[in-house]
């Protein structure tokens, strides 16, 4: 008599993978030129640039190096933020102009006022952010 106990067929059973959708959001990639608004924590120290191309469909967060960690988790909410409006609909730039007033605002991090601009490309406002 064998001691072993006899497989569980669930275990023997192929697995099915299927890809489940995760968040929607905007594209990460444009090509083209963006529009950009600087981010501070309650220091005014730069902790990131959200950025949107209407053309694309595209939006983002750019992180300066170099932060700390209390700055990066602070940048989160920004983060959160593109995700909502992806979510509401929202055309990339319709956010941002949105952001600038104010709209995601707190005591960790706020839209610095007055900073909205533009740059030529995505690859601009990445080199800016890294101090280039």
């Amino acid at each position: 008599m064998s001691s072993e106990q006899p497989l569980n067929s669930r275990f023997a059973e192929d697995l099915q993978m299927k890809q489940v959708a995760g968040p929607v959001t905007y594209s990460r990639n444009t090509d083209g030129p963006v529009a950009y608004l600087r981010v501070a924590d309650r220091d005014g120290t730069v902790i990131g640039y959200v950025w949107a191309n209407d053309k694309d469909d595209a939006a983002g967060w750019v992180v300066p190096p170099g932060l700390s960690a209390n700055a990066v988790n602070a940048g989160a909410r920004w983060l959160r933020a593109l995700r909502g409006g992806k979510e509401r609909e929202l055309a990339p730039t319709a956010l941002l102009a949105e952001l600038a007033r104010g709209a995601n605002d707190n005591e960790l991090s706020h839209a610095v006022a007055g900073s909205l601009t533009d740059a030529p490309t995505l690859a601009a406002l990445k080199e800016l952010a890294a101090g280039g």
